[in-house]
């Protein structure tokens, strides 16, 4: 499964007319794999796949035991572009 999850974000949920998708997808995925999964899985027409490599946090912790140190896991975000007139409704099953 090449897409995780769809990241519904102010930034990509406020333009109603933007045809911009985020998702989280596999940090082996390629363009390729990326564009064929969403026009299967979503029945659209991809036009353009952009990707970054999103780098973990470092993270602190106060626990009993003094302070811990660690970091969250880089993961990959893509995003798709669709053609003109195709849309995804993320929320129409709620």
């Amino acid at each position: 499964m090449i897409i995780r999850r769809p990241l519904l974000t102010e930034k990509f949920a406020v333009d109603e007319e933007s045809r911009n998708y985020a998702f989280e997808v596999q940090r082996n995925a390629n363009k390729i794999e990326i564009k064929n999964a969403v026009q299967i899985r979503f029945n659209v027409h991809v036009e353009k796949v952009r990707t970054i490599v999103v780098k973990g946090k470092s993270k602190r912790m106060n626990t009993r035991r003094g302070m811990t140190f660690g970091k969250r896991s880089s993961w990959k975000k893509a995003i798709v572009t669709l053609a003109e007139g195709d849309h995804i409704d993320f929320l129409e099953s709620i």
